[in-house]
């Protein structure tokens, strides 16, 4: 992570270039209470500090590796809390990668039944189409 020491703050659309995070995104986890909200300038801007531009990288993060909301929630409480884990941490990180697995299973099944319509269909000019009697079919 590059140098991020800034001792006048932070505002929002600095900690958005800064993290890649869109800034009504911003907003909404301040709003959702994942983010803290910020010190305001006397002109009412939202001025955040280096611990906050921390957390947002974070979150950001957790999120690329799709960490639900809630999951993120958790996380940050034991962390502002002290009060966790490296055990529960990565029993949270477990639980959370048997979701990812079942998510790619059923993409995988989503593709084979996909491909396999696909595969049925001729491509004629005709209105009469495998792909879409097929999703007429009453399972």
């Amino acid at each position: 992570m590059k140098n991020i020491t800034n001792t006048r703050g932070y505002m929002i659309g600095e900690m958005s270039r800064k993290t890649g995070v869109n800034i009504e995104t911003i907003r909404y986890y301040e709003r959702i209470a994942i983010m803290p909200k910020p010190d305001r300038t006397e002109g009412g801007n939202r001025q955040y500090n280096v611990e906050q531009l921390k957390r947002l990288f974070f979150i950001r993060r957790s999120r690329e590796l799709g960490f639900s909301i809630a999951e993120i929630r958790a996380l940050l409480e034991m962390v502002d809390q002290n009060d966790f884990s490296c055990s529960e941490v990565h029993d949270l990180t477990v639980v959370h990668l048997a979701s990812v697995k079942e998510k790619v299973a059923s993409l995988k099944k989503l593709e084979k039944a996909l491909s396999t319509m696909i595969a049925q269909c001729n491509r004629g000019d005709v209105p009469n189409c495998p792909i879409v009697d097929t999703l007429f079919e009453m399972a």
